[in-house]
């Protein structure tokens, strides 16, 4: 995609996925924030000029910003000043104390900062969940998509394409069923039914012995022949709510340690750097899935995006969530906080870093969708 092709419809779609995102970690922040009688001033989408907004009833400013790239709360009585001289804050009444956040034990104000990632880890399980319920989960079918070289099947003739449709008297339908029943006869020799350009034809294959890949089962061994699924031939099968809500946890998790992993193969420099994407290449993704896969690849895509911003708020870089969340253990260590200039240089570093990050990511993005490229064009 070159940047003649990144349209309104991407950019309008990155909008409204983002401001979602935002919208539940903020969220989480106040919810909290409002159960442990913290008072909120401003929930905001976006910064700068405010283009909407209105105050409840409890004196919240909800509004809506010019820059809709990120989005914040503000409580009453939370503040960084910028030394530790005395008299910068007026004294605050009573009253007052009883709705600040900083006036809140060391466990209130963690459950209100860790609330906002927390937000963003349910809303993926619940998005998964309505995909797993209302549109099913990808299910690959019996049929043949690769055949590793040297490995039973390669031996026996099995080719990409085939249909397996049973194994000894057991039909099969699924691609899992068939790494079930194969699994079950290490070392045995079972009969294929293979339905192959419309003739079905019968294949006999040993299957071979080798570690079982479930980390739950460690030491058993299995058989297989050697066989990958064909990524075209899919059915999506339907979940009852609490399956689904547990398949959404389930990928929820593992989303989490891709993540993770991959972030650490990134430090280690097993990765390339270039890969790592920013705002524009999160742009293009979402409109190309909106406008490929429809609205439950959306759905899905939103739910990855969501475990991403729940984690990355959770690093301990001081100016996100986990930040403060470090400094927070410190408080809890010492008995008492860290002093305010150690908090303002910290929050210092952690801006440095994070506006760094951005401006790499962005770099990248406009290397990938060759937009150096195409002005480079313009003025040569």
């Amino acid at each position: 995609m070159t940047i003649l092709g990144f349209t309104w419809y991407y950019v309008l779609t990155f909008l409204a996925v983002l401001s979602v995102l935002i919208y539940v970690h903020e969220f989480g922040h106040y919810w909290v924030a409002r159960r442990n009688r913290v008072r909120v001033e401003v929930f905001s989408i976006g910064f700068g000029p405010e283009l909407w907004g209105r105050t409840d009833r409890n004196g919240t400013r909800w509004k809506v910003c010019a820059i809709p790239l990120g989005g914040y709360v503000k409580m009453f009585g939370e503040y960084f000043p910028a030394a530790d001289e005395p008299g910068e804050e007026r004294a605050l009444t009573p009253e007052e104390q009883a709705v600040s956040f900083t006036h809140k034990r060391l466990g209130q104000r963690a459950a209100i900062v860790a609330a906002g990632p927390i937000a963003n880890f349910l809303y993926a399980i619940f998005a998964f969940a309505v995909v797993f319920t209302l549109h099913g989960d990808k299910v690959p079918l019996a049929v043949v998509g690769e055949v590793v070289a040297g490995t039973p099947a390669a031996e026996v003739g099995i080719r990409p394409g085939d249909k397996i449709i049973a194994i000894e008297s057991e039909s099969v339908t699924k691609f899992e069923d068939l790494r079930r029943i194969i699994g079950a006869h290490d070392g045995v020799a079972v009969r294929l039914r293979i339905l192959r350009d419309g003739t079905e034809i019968a294949i006999s294959v040993t299957p071979r012995s080798q570690a079982n890949p479930d980390p739950a089962a460690s030491g058993v061994r299995v058989g297989r022949i050697g066989v990958k699924p064909d990524p075209t031939h899919i059915e999506y099968e339907r979940q009852n709510p609490l399956v689904a809500l547990w398949m959404g946890a389930e990928r929820t998790v593992l989303a989490s340690g891709q993540i993770l992993s991959y972030l650490g193969q990134l430090i280690v420099g097993r990765q390339d750097s270039r890969d790592l994407g920013g705002p524009l290449r999160i742009a293009q993704m979402s409109g190309e899935v909106a406008k490929d896969g429809g609205i439950w690849s959306l759905l899905l895509f939103t739910a990855v995006l969501s475990v991403n911003l729940g984690l990355i708020n959770l690093f301990p870089i001081p100016m996100l969530d986990g930040g403060h969340l470090l400094f927070y253990a410190a408080e809890a260590v010492r008995g008492r906080p860290l002093s305010l200039r150690t908090q303002e240089y910290g929050f210092r570093f952690g801006l440095a870093l994070v506006l760094l990050l951005t401006v790499f990511a962005t770099w990248n993005d406009l290397v990938n969708l060759k937009v150096i490229e195409f002005i480079r064009q313009l003025i040569t």
